[in-house]
């Protein structure tokens, strides 16, 4: 699903707090409720710029939104200006945050995937194992690295799952984790 953010506001420069906290009560109203993991793309195609302070209220609020409230629901920023780009990778390392970015053409292809802001190291090296696997539980992540215990592999995935950057599924008992896009 895409949500062009341009047709939320009339402004190509996107700044100030209320208009961001405008824009997200717009983009919670375009959702409707997913049974599937469903990535929403916010596409920035079009914006200039955007504030912090925009960002914070809008597209941050959304997602911390969406992963508590909304089942199978991944924000996704798209098709981001530079100086947009710049703005949400000084807001969410400010927060300590990540958020995932990428490229987005009119049929859907997703392409140069990355996440802005920072991961612990901890979380860096689950997320770089998991995007060489695809996919895996915490026990197949022990498989990999046997020096770290199951428990452990599986809190580093869910910290990574509650900050929007992996799908979590169940196959039985087991937690299949999978990142939100793939990286090339």
């Amino acid at each position: 699903m895409r949500i062009q953010i341009e047709t939320l506001t009339s402004e190509k420069v996107l700044s100030g707090a209320l208009p961001g906290r405008q824009a997200f009560a717009s983009i919670l109203a375009n959702i409707p409720s997913f049974s599937e993991p469903e990535r929403i793309y916010l596409d920035f195609q079009g914006i200039e710029t955007a504030t912090a302070s925009f960002l914070r209220e809008s597209i941050v609020g959304f997602r911390n939104y969406a992963l508590s409230s909304l089942n199978n629901v991944y924000p996704v920023i798209a098709n981001a200006a530079p100086s947009v780009l710049e703005e949400i990778d000084f807001l969410v390392k400010h927060l300590g945050d990540t958020f995932w970015c990428c490229n987005l053409d009119l049929n859907g292809t997703v392409s140069n995937a990355k996440l802005l802001g920072t991961l612990d190291p901890a979380q860096y090296i689950t997320f770089q194992l998991l995007i060489q696997l695809g996919s895996a539980s915490a026990r197949d992540l022990a498989k990999h690295e046997p020096e770290i215990g199951i428990t452990a592999w599986n809190n580093r995935l869910a910290s990574l799952a509650a900050k929007g950057l992996l799908i979590e599924s169940r196959h039985g008992k087991t937690k299949i984790f999978a990142p939100v896009l793939e990286v090339s």
